[in-house]
């Protein structure tokens, strides 16, 4: 089942079901006026709205066209946003470039962070920010949970995955090493996020959601250039069922609650061997590509993200059609 939040009907939008192809929805107010209020209610909403989806795709209902771009992120905003770092490969790449150890923990442990989430972006709105600030994307997937308790198991945790989305988790690299001298995390470095127009259920996914991970190339470019397409399946250390049990060990989940993958990542030879111009599989971030030009060459010479760069992410299933929609994100500089 695909569904979507529409820009209209007050700040928290109004939700829609999307047929597979994406070309139409349908809005259903008598079911959920929002994603949350369905999230909320699961059980009693659910089968309805699988009931709607069928039709749609059997087209058997009156509907209307899908627009991507009139979408918000399917939750507007969001009771939690916690971001995790499930690709070792990323987290050893960037600490190598700095000569900082790995801690061992870090194998068995998963990094995790709580982001803003009062308020995110639209999947097709801009990154509003200044150059200075080292502005980066980071292509990602998340899931959506329901209500879940306190030191739920893996298990449990996988269990309660309600929804999928991909996620523009925008970072500010310039400002990130003197908020974490602080030794207090990330705050001004983790401006407002955006996600996929469309959530799925993870049957949805079909054989590509397998042992609580998503099989599937996510799918990056850069100014329309190919930037990274590494599978999000592959040298994930730690799967969705561990990342939600990491936040549960000491909080219970309320519905509607967002965990970040962190930044695919796979592991890659030598730069020019990992470059998509020579058969690599690229990056999902900057600072990756940064990290092995620092490596190499002492430097990085790939720039952050400058005024009017834009980015798009999205990811397809095996028969190459559009699983997520698109996240298309300009930067547009900050004014004063």
């Amino acid at each position: 089942m695909k569904l979507a939040t529409l820009k209209q009907g007050g700040r928290d939008g109004t939700l829609v079901v999307v047929r597979r192809d994406l070309a139409r929805c349908l809005p259903v107010p008598a079911i959920a006026r929002t994603l949350q209020a369905a999230l909320d209610d699961w059980q009693a909403c659910e089968p309805q709205l699988r009931q709607v989806y069928e039709a749609l795709n059997s087209d058997t209902v009156e509907s209307q066209p899908f627009d991507q771009a009139a979408c918000h992120s399917p939750l507007p905003r969001a009771y939690q946003w916690a971001d995790g770092s499930a690709y070792i490969n990323h987290v050893e790449l960037v600490r190598k470039a700095r000569n900082a150890e790995m801690p061992p923990s870090f194998y068995t442990d998963p990094l995790m962070y709580q982001g803003g989430s009062d308020s995110f972006i639209g999947p097709r709105d801009a990154v509003v920010a200044d150059e200075s600030w080292g502005i980066d994307f980071e292509a990602e997937v998340t899931v959506v949970t329901g209500d879940l308790p306190m030191g739920a198991t893996p298990a449990e945790a996988a269990k309660a995955i309600r929804l999928l989305m991909l996620v523009n988790d925008v970072s500010l690299r310039n400002l990130i090493p003197n908020e974490l001298a602080k030794g207090f995390g990330f705050f001004q470095s983790k401006p407002a996020s955006a996600f996929s127009p469309i959530a799925v259920t993870p049957d949805e996914l079909g054989d590509a959601w397998k042992d609580a991970k998503v099989h599937l190339p996510l799918v990056v470019h850069l100014n329309d250039k190919l930037f990274g397409k590494p599978e999000a399946g592959v040298d994930m250390t730690f799967d969705f069922g561990q990342l939600i049990a990491h936040v549960a060990k000491t909080r219970e989940l309320e519905a509607g609650s967002i965990i970040g993958s962190g930044t695919v990542s796979n592991k890659q030879g030598d730069l020019w061997g990992s470059s998509i111009e020579h058969g690599g599989v690229g990056y999902c971030c900057l600072a990756e590509v940064r990290t092995y030009e620092t490596i190499e060459q002492g430097e990085p010479s790939t720039p952050f993200m400058r005024d009017g760069d834009v980015v798009r992410v999205e990811m397809f299933d095996r028969e190459g059609r559009s699983v997520f929609g698109t996240i298309e994100n300009r930067v547009v500089a900050r004014k004063g």
